[in-house]
């Protein structure tokens, strides 16, 4: 049955959690040392894949270090040690190097299947609260994720000690990714469905609009042309070019509220190289529409002409067409 209790109780409670695990984490400084070291260089010279293998609440946390490791650019799976010992052992070969976590280095599905990670002469690299464990003993490498007291205050539910190992996997990962020279470019090729794969994988090319759905009109044309075409494209604004294609200048919504501000215009006389924008911003086909977002950004504008290398309009982008691509 719930106990009443009140809204700053339970705020003094979340907040004593927050300061038990910070502490936790903060401990973890000091032993980011030679064996942290080393078993980063076990890691580098692995030939097959990174297993990370735990049981119960760390096997949830092991599941997350091996998903960061193989996003990060050190592939890497999870087993789980109970499976391992009725078949999934065969994912392990000679060529592979062992995670095994586990706070109290005594769980009994990882001590079971030790002797075949030995026997392979697999690097075994552990993560636990307690060196002087059976684990501990066995490893090539340990890792201490020990803390002074769990977050819970029944000191049962693994709090503290699950934030701890997660953040010493972010470590390795961290520093993998870093010795691999691993890319934001290379983050985004494992990641093309996110919006950071978007953003690092996707140019304008894919994006802007090309051929007849250009807004443009020749620099000898009316204002009243150049609405006519701006309506129709719907981009916001259209391109002014010369007789060649290359672009002479540019007209927006923004110059046309600016321009009636200044009292009645005469649009069917009024010629567009008149009021037109000259020396507008450009960019080149091929960049990143996460280029052209900083752009539009810097320059506070909502639509960009493409042009290629000898000035001629090949294409047009607004902001609009960032957003429906989800780079913004």
């Amino acid at each position: 049955m719930n106990r009443p209790i009140d809204d700053a109780r339970l705020c003094e409670l979340g907040r004593a959690v927050i300061d038990t695990e910070t502490q936790a984490v903060a401990a973890l400084r000091a032993r980011i040392d030679e064996r942290f070291a080393k078993a980063c260089h076990y890691m580098l010279r692995c030939e097959g894949r990174i297993v990370v293998t735990g049981m119960g609440k760390s096997g949830h946390v092991g599941n997350k270090i091996a998903a960061t490791l193989a996003s990060t650019g050190t592939p890497a799976f999870f087993v789980h040690p109970g499976e391992a010992s009725h078949g999934d052992l065969g994912m392990i070969t000679a060529k592979d190097v062992v995670i095994a976590l586990s706070n109290s280095g005594e769980t009994d599905e990882l001590l079971t299947i030790l002797p075949v990670i030995k026997r392979l002469h697999v690097p075994l690299i552990a993560m636990t609260g307690k060196g002087n464990s059976r684990l501990a003993q066995a490893a090539d490498v340990t890792l201490d994720v020990g803390v002074e007291k769990e977050a819970c205050p029944l000191g049962l539910a693994p709090t503290s000690s699950t934030t701890a190992t997660l953040a010493m996997g972010d470590a390795l990962a961290v520093a993998l990714l870093e010795a691999r020279g691993f890319t934001a470019e290379d983050f985004a090729l494992s990641h093309p469905a996110g919006s950071l794969g978007r953003r690092l994988l996707l140019r304008i090319d894919d994006l802007m609009h090309t051929g007849d759905a250009i807004p443009k009109v020749q620099e000898t044309a009316t204002l009243s042309a150049a609405l006519v075409e701006m309506t129709r494209k719907g981009l916001g604004m259209t391109a002014v070019v010369d007789a060649e294609g290359r672009l002479a200048g540019i007209f927006t919504d923004g110059d046309l509220r600016r321009l009636l501000d200044h009292g009645e215009v005469n649009i069917q006389k009024l010629g567009i190289a008149e009021v037109m924008k000259r020396g507008c911003t450009s960019v080149s086909p091929g960049i990143l529409a996460a280029e052209a977002l900083q752009v539009m950004d810097s320059r506070r504008i909502n639509a960009l002409p493409v042009l290629d290398a000898e000035g001629r309009l090949v294409g047009a982008l607004n902001m609009h067409d960032l957003l429906r691509a989800g780079v913004v």
